[in-house]
């Protein structure tokens, strides 16, 4: 699964790398290799595979990391999964959207 990319250019996955004190943690905890230390920083390597599941910004000791958790489009690639169908995450003004 580490190489299965998501919706283009839609996660909302964002790092304050002033905040960022090198831990590892997001890396560690992050499914999809979204993220790396390098160079005693974290960064966001392959953003398109994020699924915007939370668990690095619930593992951030400072707050350096922020996801809408749960939107849209982690919900339409589950339900591509499940279905077959395209992903649609109607990024167009939805309710539900990313």
């Amino acid at each position: 699964m580490q190489n299965h990319e998501y919706l283009k250019g839609v996660a909302t996955l964002k790092l304050d790398q002033n905040r960022c004190i090198g831990c590892g943690l997001c890396a560690t905890v992050c499914p999809h290799a979204v993220l790396a230390v390098e160079e005693r920083l974290a960064r966001i390597i392959e953003l398109d595979r994020c699924m915007e599941c939370g668990a690095c910004v619930g593992n951030c000791p400072v707050a350096a990391l922020s996801v809408n958790a749960g939107v849209g489009c982690a919900s339409a690639i589950i339900h591509s999964w499940i279905t077959g169908e395209e992903p649609n995450c109607d990024c167009s003004g939805g309710s539900s959207c990313c």
